[in-house]
């Protein structure tokens, strides 16, 4: 799965309903590609390019774990400009 890929905006975990960063590998000892919801600290695979998203197949991460996903998100998110989260616009206006 690409950072930028569109699909990435509307994924949701699917225990908090949230948003999933994508993390992608760091190296031949990192685990594959996988989407992250640091929120409840479960990580969800990415098989064959197929976001794994049932609530069985997340899995809980450990404290160290939780802080190695954490940097790797932020190489991720730096790189792209997008952080894979959703938000709201909201509108400003004038005081009279």
């Amino acid at each position: 799965m690409n950072p930028d890929d569109p699909l990435l905006r509307i994924l949701a975990c699917p225990l908090d309903k949230g948003p999933l960063h994508l993390v992608l590998p760091d190296g031949p000892a990192a685990p594959d590609e996988a989407l992250y919801n640091p929120r409840l600290r479960r990580r969800y695979p990415i098989v064959d390019g197929i976001p794994q998203l049932l609530p069985s197949s997340g899995e809980q991460v450990s404290d160290d774990e939780h802080e190695d996903l954490l940097k790797r998100m932020a190489r991720t998110e730096g790189t792209t400009g997008t952080t894979g989260t959703t938000g709201t616009t909201g509108t400003t206006g004038t005081v009279s």
